[in-house]
């Protein structure tokens, strides 16, 4: 169950929306004007926002500039909903940081799936913040790496390097990709500087650097 806020002006449109996500099983709260809405901010931050982008008292698209701006809610899922429908209007509120866009009037199914998906990729963003593979943990809010909860400091190479094979345990990653992914230029003649990251990126993981196993011709993979 996730905490959504509507922020709309229009007293029946807020009704529909609130009525639809409470019935889909969402904690749901709803506010007039910015004002209220920043008061409840204050005290805890939602999973997901609605916001219309007339209010009595701030524009919406300034809402989400602030929102942005702040540690707490930079990354919490906005949805812009209004009678706009020009696509200029639409692209300036995706350019400032809104996730998505729907327009009055709106089907109650559609809004509904659109605040799912919402939610189903901020859910994965927090899930790809730690990984883990055997005794490898990795922190991706500090930027560090554990083995056996010991911290083993990488370089930044190093570190994507891991992320990458740890993101895709069980899939054996080709040279090319690798080369692709974390260098950015083809693997032909870049061998020796993946086999050299491997070999001191296997040193610094100690017991926990066994886990990489090399694929023959191939690449490499976490198992």
């Amino acid at each position: 169950m996730a905490l959504i806020y509507i922020v709309e002006d229009d007293r029946n449109i807020r009704e529909i929306e609130s009525f639809a996500l409470k019935n889909s099983g969402h904690q749901v709260e709803d506010f007039e004007c910015a004002k209220d809405f920043y008061a409840q901010l204050a005290e805890k931050t939602p999973d997901c926002i609605l916001l219309d982008v007339m209010l009595p008292d701030e524009d919406g698209l300034e809402i989400v500039r602030k929102l942005r701006a702040i540690p707490d809610t930079k990354k919490v899922p906005v949805m812009m909903v209004t009678a706009k429908t020009t696509e200029i209007d639409k692209v300036k509120g995706l350019d400032i940081g809104a996730d998505d866009y729907i327009t009055k009037p709106f089907g109650v199914m559609e809004l509904i799936s659109r605040v799912k998906a919402l939610l189903r990729r901020s859910m994965r963003v927090e899930e790809e913040k730690f990984l883990s593979a055997g005794d490898i943990f990795l922190d991706g809010e500090k930027h560090m790496v554990y083995v056996k909860e010991e911290p083993c400091e990488l370089t930044f190479k190093e570190y994507e390097l891991l992320k990458l094979l740890i993101q895709n345990q069980g899939i054996v990653m080709s040279r090319d990709i690798i080369m692709e992914r974390i260098w950015g230029v083809n693997f032909e003649g870049e061998s020796r500087t993946l086999d050299v990251h491997i070999k001191t990126l296997r040193q610094k993981l100690k017991s926990g650097g066994a886990l990489i196993k090399t694929v023959r011709n191939v690449g490499y993979i976490i198992e």
